[in-house]
């Protein structure tokens, strides 16, 4: 379960969770890389997961905010007046 998840693609992130945290997509006997294609020195390493970081918070942050709207689009404004009756359902 936890495989499949890190690496469903997740639209809010616009890139598969572990994508988003290692900068590479996981290794699978689906999709084997030569290993040593790539080498990364650390301070390299550190820039392109801010920018990965950078780009997860723009994404999410344009998501939020069409949440936002259509869930204040949904909302309506209800004003009572006194003995105006009401039914509550409660949900245990």
């Amino acid at each position: 379960m936890k495989f499949t998840y890190n690496n469903s693609y997740q639209t809010t992130i616009g890139m598969t969770p572990y994508e988003a945290l290692y900068g590479s997509r996981c290794q699978t006997p689906v999709c084997w890389e030569k290993v040593g294609d790539q080498k990364l020195i650390r301070t390299e390493l550190v820039q392109i997961t801010m920018d990965k970081i950078k780009i997860i918070k723009v994404r999410m942050k344009a998501v939020y905010g069409s949440q936002k709207n259509y869930a204040y689009n949904q909302r309506s404004h209800l004003e009572f007046q006194i003995e105006d009756k009401m039914f509550f359902k409660v949900a245990l």
